[in-house]
């Protein structure tokens, strides 16, 4: 049984990172208390990039359990690691910048590899932190594009079919960016314990209002439906501004 979708508009960007922040500390302290460890799938972009810089920032820092957080990514491009493209990358030069964060709590999609390799690596990587059950991320971070895909799912795709696998290439043709990636696979992202959309800017308003209004799209954001786990959606004002009465 799925659990009902959150939504939360927040007035700007500058508030939804610190509500993201604020969730994301809550999250990891929690799971280090009952776990042990906290496992999260990071997400690339411009709206978790302000996130991450909070979170590697005062008084964001001191809260976060470094010693016990393990970060890997939802999907990647198949770039080097330095490559401006480069989820990894991004992560590296905001979060992990001067974080007391353990080298191996640190799982990267090997976006410089061929595709196929790269996907059966993380794969393995995956099967030997979690065990034979799908993973069960604390926490995994998405996006949304203008055209409704999330991770590297996009609408009409054939990795939105797989079922088995669980980190898979995907080739993708949006906004002029690289077309070879890697993405886990819907079974993963349906298996957190915990999911949260991060969508800022007035150019997203109207696929976010397709997503909340319109079902019968069937596009990759809207497929993500953790059984188990809560969905919530941060949004600023901008890209909820076609909501209708669906802030809780």
């Amino acid at each position: 049984m799925t659990s009902p979708t959150r939504v939360c508009v927040l007035p700007d960007a500058n508030a939804l990172a610190e509500e993201a922040a604020r969730r994301f500390i809550t999250l990891a302290q929690t799971a280090v208390a009952e776990r042990g460890r906290f496992a999260v799938a990071l997400s690339g972009g411009s709206t978790p990039g302000a996130l991450y810089r909070l979170l590697a920032s005062p008084p964001h820092s001191s809260r976060l359990p470094w010693a016990r957080m393990h970060l890997f990514w939802g999907d990647e491009r198949c770039v080097p690691p330095e490559d401006s493209e480069s989820s990894y990358r991004l992560v590296a030069e905001t979060l992990l910048a001067g974080a007391p964060m353990p080298p191996g709590g640190i799982h990267r999609m090997r976006g410089e590899w061929e595709p196929e390799r790269a996907a059966e690596d993380y794969e393995r990587m995956l099967r030997a932190f979690f065990g034979a059950e799908l993973p069960r991320f604390d926490l995994v971070l998405l996006g949304l594009g203008k055209d409704g895909h999330t991770a590297s799912l996009f609408p009409g795709a054939a990795p939105l079919a797989e079922m088995e696998r669980w980190c898979i290439p995907a080739v993708a043709r949006y906004e002029g960016r690289p077309s070879s990636r890697l993405t886990l696979t819907l079974p993963v992202l349906d298996a957190a314990r915990a999911v949260l959309f991060l969508v800022s800017g007035a150019e997203k308003a109207a696929i976010v209002r397709t997503v909340f209004e319109h079902p019968e799209a069937q596009l990759p954001a809207q497929r993500v439906q953790p059984t188990g786990g809560e969905v919530t959606w941060l949004l600023d004002a901008a890209a909820g501004l076609e909501l209708r009465g669906k802030a809780l």
